[in-house]
């Protein structure tokens, strides 16, 4: 008998934590016997939407992109750990709707001042010099989740608090084993 895939879609600002959290429960995944898979947002718009700019409609596209993998991987068994900003509730929603899977939203929220605070890339300091457009948070709105299935609060709570929370709550599901 297969296993049963799902998706965590990891949803929040730049620099909020996503990838972070991602890298940090994956290992954990793997260690209860879960194939595990991790979809970084900046690594898939490098390697599958390529040539995508920062518009509201690129940026729906390469979410649904995401989210087309995401359901693959996890409709065959696999966990597929998403990091994406997915910015647009609509298109969040969309993808919940069409998976195959359990999908579990979690809302990494944390303030725009402390993701921005964290910025290893200096992208909000472009952002706000006007050098990058359609960036989420400084020109380009970020609409949170109104039911995720959690919340973490990176500014509260340390990486290993929030993954521990995270596999909590997929243990109550029955989705670890």
């Amino acid at each position: 008998m297969q296993e049963q895939g799902f998706i965590l879609w990891f949803t929040g600002y730049s620099g909020a934590g996503k990838s972070t959290l991602a890298n940090a429960i994956a290992p954990k995944l793997r260690a209860l016997g879960k194939r595990t898979e991790i979809l970084d947002g900046d690594e898939v718009r490098e390697n599958l939407s390529k040539g995508l700019g920062f518009s509201k409609e690129d940026r729906d596209t390469n979410i649904r992109r995401i989210g087309f993998v995401a359901n693959l991987l996890a409709r065959n068994g696999v966990v597929s750990v998403t990091a994406a900003i997915s910015p647009y509730r609509q298109i969040r929603d969309e993808i919940r709707s069409k998976s195959q899977a359990p999908f579990i939203e979690i809302f990494v929220d944390t303030p725009l001042e402390l993701a921005e605070s964290r910025d290893p890339k200096g992208l909000y300091k472009k952002a706000r010099a006007g050098q990058i457009q359609h960036f989420t948070g400084v020109s380009d709105p970020y609409e949170p989740p109104q039911k995720p299935e959690i919340t973490v609060r990176t500014a509260d709570e340390g990486i290993d608090a929030c993954v521990t929370r995270i596999l909590a709550y997929l243990r109550s599901r029955g989705l670890t084993g």
